[in-house]
Order: C-alpha cells, then sequence, then structure tokens
C-alpha cells in the first residue's frame, strides 16, 4: 500500500517489517517521532530511557538477547551515547542493532550544529542516510541485515528536513527472523585489553568488507545527465535540492552509505566528468574523502559548512538561474520563541532576575528564560551542565558566588544527567543551590513520560521517582518545594537557600500548561480604567499580554488564569 509518510514515522515502518523487536530511546528533536511511533505497533517493545548512553546500552542488551532492537537520539544526544558507541563496535553484535542519529543543521532546536558522520568514521561503524521517507523505511530494513550480516552496529543518520518532511512511501508486510540464541563468548563481548587487542582487527577487516559492499550497492547509485561537463556528488537533503535546482541537467553520484564510502566508484565516476562537485551539508566530509582519494573536487568554496542548504543556493552555485518567489512589500518582523501563556517557569525566572543572581542554566523549555524580556539565564552548554557547573562556579568563587548564584534545570533534564553533578556538590561540598523546574513532563520535545511522571511510553502507570527523596539520598539535606506561580514564595525560598553553608535544593513543582489534564481557572480581566500603563505586568513577557493604546490588553485565548501578572500589578488592574 502507498501512503504519505513523515520520514521518522517511515523509519518505524522499516524497523517494524524488518522484525525489530525492541526500541530503547531519550526524545530529541528532530528524531523523537521515530520511537513514538514504533510504540504504536503492538509487535514493538518501546521505552523512553532516561538518556541516549543508557538507551544504547539497552539496545545492545536486546541484541545481545537475540531480538533486533533500535534506539533513536539527536545528533548531541550521540555524544552522551559515544562511550558504549565506540566499544560495542569492537564486540560487535548478536541480533541486528540500529542506531538513529538526528542532525539538525540550521540549529532548529539545538545548541550545536555537529556533523554526526564523523562519529560513523570515528567509531569505524557504517552510516546509512536516507534522502526521503521512501528510503528511510528501506534503509530502516537494509540497516537490520547490514548489522547481522556484518556483525556490527548499523547507524541511521536522519536531518530535519527528512525527519520532519512526508513522501510517498510503499509499505509492507512484517518479516520477523527467527530469534537469535545468546552464546556465551568472552572474547568477543568482554572488553578488557587483551580481548580488545583481538577485536580491533576485526573491526578493521569489517570496515574494508563494508567497503567492498558499498561498490557494488544499489544505495550507492550514478544518475546519468546531459551534461558531463560537471558531476556531482551528493547525499541525504542535498540531493533532493540538486535534483529538484538541476533535474536531470548533470550527472549525480547519490550516496545512500556514507561511511565507508566506495572509493571506486567515486573515483570511476570523477573520471567520467569533466568537474567534480561535492554538494553536503555542513563539514566537507565527503569533499574531504574526495581529497584524500587525489580527486580534484570543489564544495565548501561555493556551499558553506554553516546552516542548510536550498534549491535557490544549489541553482545559483551551480550555473543556473536561481527561482526565486515574489518579494514582499514589508519586512515580517522575527518571531523569536517564548514560553507558553501560564508557563510555570515564566515566573521564577522574573524572580531571579529581579534578584540579580547569576543562573546557570541547561536544555529544555526553561532555556527561554534567556529570551528577553527575562534575560535571567547566564549559561546553556548541555544537558546537565548547569549543576555541575554551578559547583566549579561556586568553588572557584567561594561566597561571594554562592550567595548570589543558582543552577536551573528541568525533571526530565535533572534525571538524564543532573542527578550526578548533584552527587558531586553534595560529597564535595559546595554551598550550591540548584532549581529543579519540574513541571511534570519532558516539555520541549513534545510532552514525553520521564522516570518522574509515573508513567511510560505507552501511558501505562509505572515506578515514580520521587525528587524529593531522590535528592535527599544522594546527600542533600535541604529540599524544599515551590509553587511558581506564588512568586514571593520563590523569592523567600531563594534568599533563604542561598543565605545557608550547605548545599540546597528547591523544587519549582507546577505542570506544564498545555498538558491536557490540567485544568486552569481561566482568562483574568484587565480593567482599562484603573490601568496606568506603567508595564509593570509586561516584564513576565506572557504572549497574552499586549498593550492597547496604552493600556494592558489580555488575550483570551491564551491567558490560562495563572495570576503571575496580577502580582506585578500595583493598581489592581488585572
Amino acid at each position: 500500500m502507498k501512503t504519505l509518510m513523515l520520514g521518522n514515522e517511515a523509519v518505524a515502518r522499516g524497523l517494524y517489517e524488518a522484525g525489530c523487536c525492541f526500541v530503547s530511546s531519550y526524545p530529541g528533536t528532530p528524531s523523537t517521532e521515530i520511537t513514538e511511533c514504533a510504540a504504536k505497533y503492538e509487535e514493538i517493545y518501546a521505552e523512553w530511557a532516561p538518556n541516549e548512553k543508557v538507551a544504547l546500552e539497552v539496545a545492545f542488551g536486546a541484541s545481545l538477547a537475540g531480538r533486533r532492537s533500535f534506539c533513536a537520539m539527536k545528533h548531541v544526544g550521540l555524544n552522551v551515547a559515544a562511550d558504549p558507541l565506540f566499544t560495542i563496535s569492537y564486540t560487535g553484535v548478536n541480533a541486528g542493532l540500529v542506531i538513529g542519529v538526528a542532525d539538525d543543521a540550521g540549529m532548529h532546536s539545538s545548541q550545536n550544529e555537529q556533523d554526526s558522520r564523523h562519529y560513523a568514521r570515528a567509531a569505524k561503524l557504517p552510516m546509512l542516510e536516507p534522502s526521503d521517507s521512501a528510503e528511510a523505511l528501506a534503509f530502516a530494513k537494509l540497516a537490520c541485515e547490514l548489522s547481522e550480516r556484518f556483525d556490527t552496529a548499523v547507524l541511521l543518520k536522519m536531518c530535519t528536513r527528512v525527519s520532519h518532511s512526508q513522501s510517498v512511501v510503499e509499505t509492507g508486510e512484517r518479516v520477523v527472523p527467527e530469534r537469535k540464541k545468546y552464546e556465551k563468548n568472552p572474547g568477543k563481548y568482554i572488553m578488557m585489553p587483551a580481548n580488545a587487542k583481538k577485536r580491533h582487527p576485526v573491526v578493521e577487516e569489517r570496515t574494508r568488507a563494508l567497503k567492498a559492499w558499498a561498490e557494488t550497492a544499489e544505495i550507492n547509485r550514478v544518475e546519468p545527465g546531459q551534461d558531463s561537463s560537471m558531476g556531482i556528488v551528493t547525499s541525504s537533503t542535498s540531493y533532493q535540492y540538486v535534483k529538484e535546482a538541476l533535474g536531470d541537467t548533470y550527472p549525480v553520484l547519490k550516496l545512500g552509505m556514507i561511511w565507508p564510502l566506495p572509493d571506486q566508484k567515486i573515483r570511476d565516476f570523477a573520471a567520467s566528468v569533466e568537474r567534480l562537485v561535492v554538494v553536503e551539508e555542513l563539514d566537507g566530509f565527503i569533499e574531504a574523502h574526495c581529497r584524500n582519494l587525489g580527486l580534484a573536487v570543489s564544495g565548501k568554496e561555493m556551499f558553506s559548512d554553516i546552516g542548510e542548504l536550498g534549491q535557490n543556493l544549489v541553482r545559483e552555485k551551480l550555473g543556473s538561474p536561481a527561482k526565486t518567489g515574489p518579494e514582499l512589500e514589508e519586512t515580517i518582523p522575527g518571531r523569536p520563541p517564548v514560553m507558553c501563556a501560564g508557563c510555570p517557569h515564566r515566573s521564577i525566572f522574573h524572580v531571579l532576575k529581579k534578584m540579580k543572581l547569576t543562573v546557570l542554566g541547561d536544555i529544555g523549555c526553561y532555556t527561554l528564560g534567556a529570551v528577553p524580556p527575562l534575560g535571567a539565564i547566564d549559561t546553556t552548554i548541555c544537558m546537565g551542565a548547569s549543576v555541575s557547573g554551578l559547583h566549579g562556579f561556586v568553588k572557584a568563587g567561594e561566597e561571594e558566588n554562592a550567595e548570589k548564584t543558582v543552577a536551573v534545570i528541568g525533571d526530565s533534564t535533572f534525571i538524564h544527567s543532573g542527578v550526578t553533578g548533584l552527587i558531586n556538590i553534595a560529597c564535595n561540598e559546595s554551598d550550591a543551590t540548584v532549581v529543579i523546574l519540574d513541571n511534570s513532563i519532558t516539555g520541549m520535545t513534545g510532552h514525553q513520560q520521564n522516570p518522574t511522571t509515573g508513567y511510560n511510553l505507552k501511558g501505562d502507570p509505572c515506578t515514580k521517582i520521587d525528587l524529593e527523596t531522590l535528592c535527599r539520598a544522594v546527600g542533600i539535606r535541604r529540599v524544599r518545594v515551590v509553587d511558581p506561580y506564588d512568586m514571593e514564595a520563590c523569592e523567600t525560598a531563594l534568599k533563604e537557600e542561598l543565605a545557608v553553608k550547605e548545599p540546597s535544593v528547591i523544587i519549582s513543582r507546577r505542570p506544564c500548561a498545555l498538558l491536557k489534564y490540567v485544568k486552569h481557572p481561566g482568562p483574568i480581566c484587565a480593567d482599562p480604567e484603573k490601568c496606568k500603563g506603567c508595564k509593570a505586568c509586561m516584564s513576565i513577557g506572557c504572549p497574552a499580554i499586549s498593550m492597547a493604546d496604552g493600556k494592558v490588553k489580555i488575550d483570551a485565548t491564551l491567558c490560562v488564569g495563572c495570576g503571575v501578572c496580577r502580582q506585578l500589578c500595583r493598581f489592581d488592574a488585572l
């Protein structure tokens, strides 16, 4: 049956058809929907793990037990999973193991713009790179087969445009291979130095075998063109830009396996054209490989290694008139992301700013606390870095920093990698105050469950991690809970905890305003007669509040009635 599917949805379908039985992932845009879609198949066990490292280790365990398995993450998540990734390359697998990683060129929802292809080369693992939904489905199935054929984990690299665009796929039936029996093999699976030394040559021989396979693989194909004055090597979404911009004008070498690359196929293609050009997003990965082969090649002098490419850019750089849409008469103002109306994080950031505190931030919805008019965050690095960084900042600055510095971290991010930082604070005894912003869900990536919510990926009740008990268990004696809608209570808690000479945790607890089960009192009414136009209510940056003719105006379609703005108005106008 033919149907439209998102790229991520198609990956999940491919896993289903390949007989994958086990999925463990951590949500991260643009990869999240793969796991959510896989969970809809009753035949696939799917879960959210606390972080990507755990997810990969869990998926490896399922592979070891003889079931085809998968884990997904975004590009920065692969950094977290790198530790098991490199060693799993040495051990190989039992049943098929596929690792999905989604890059985010353009940084639509990410803190950096790294290129995951380097991981494939560094870890010496094969990587497939689909360019549309049909290939996403087919490559997911192929990845399972290659994993078992070559005894290796296989990386399946997606990107924002392929993950979140729709194209036609043709679905097939699910075929579940016979479960592979686990057999003890210490030399293969116990990576102590003596065994690891013997496994490294196996990895190198496997790479040579994969390279030979890549030479004749159908996923690496040459598409003929009318003009051989130029030949284009490309892959992924860049291939779509090339075909839309240039059609069949020039020959194209379309690479579906991005590592290891087919050296002879590239050489033969280069020999068939007068000029060789590589079109790829981010780093010059293919281009550098071509240069290492001794080929004259163009690429990054035309196409930047920053941000996304596009059809018009390809047309312009490769000598074809660029097609542009009609120009607008007016410039559209920018619309920076803001916290939702009623977001429980907004008020705590207003208090932090009011107190002129240094705030070490983390990854999640609350990162938007850095955006004006709140502007309350000083740093954002990676998952968990706020807690660890706070310890160093306080230790280095002693009492001066301890009395005016906090870390903020969400409940899901705290479980992901904040706990270890808090353990470090406890055992090394810094007077650090950590604020856990508990909105009862993993918010930024679309309301996924986490270990603190009490529900699993399927929505079934499960063990709920108690944050207060967890913080006390790791050695924090001062743990208190506040309602972020009560700004006076939040300020009092912060002043008291910053004043003590020991570690402390403040849990700011209020469910995400967008959760379906959260009931709101309804919109607040504005009284223009009482409003003095002081704009104090505007200081929280709520999208439901605006000014019209010098008076406050409340958008009743957005306002949930949280009451935070009321606490700012001295004239009872709200």
